[in-house]
C-alpha cells in the first residue's frame, strides 16, 4: 500500500498507529453482520441447528472480512482524519 494517494497526494496513515481505532469501528460492522445474518438463517431456515448457525455467519463475515477491512479503515479517516470527499478526484467512467 502506498504512503499517499497517487492521485490526490492524501496521506494514508497521518499518524503512527491512527488504524487502531479502526479495529473498532471493524468490530461494529462485524456485529451488525453477525446480526442480520443470525436472524436471516432464523427466519429462513425455520430455526436450524445452532452448527447451521456458527457455520453460516463464519462464512459471511468471512466473506465479508476485505470490505470490513477497507471500510473501517475509511471511516476511521473521514470520521477522525480531517479528510473529505472531493468530486474533483472522482473518476468519471
Amino acid at each position: 500500500m502506498p504512503a499517499a494517494c497517487p492521485v490526490c497526494a492524501q496521506a494514508f496513515e497521518p499518524e503512527v498507529g491512527f488504524y487502531w481505532g479502526a479495529m473498532y469501528i471493524s468490530y461494529g460492522f462485524s456485529t451488525l453482520i453477525v446480526a442480520i445474518v443470525g436472524v436471516l438463517v432464523y427466519f429462513l431456515g425455520n430455526d436450524p441447528d445452532v452448527w447451521v448457525y456458527v457455520l453460516v455467519v463464519a462464512l459471511a463475515v468471512l466473506g465479508f472480512t476485505p470490505l470490513l477491512f477497507r471500510y473501517a479503515r475509511a471511516v476511521m479517516l473521514y470520521a477522525f482524519g480531517g479528510t473529505n470527499f472531493d468530486s474533483r478526484y472522482a473518476k468519471t467512467v
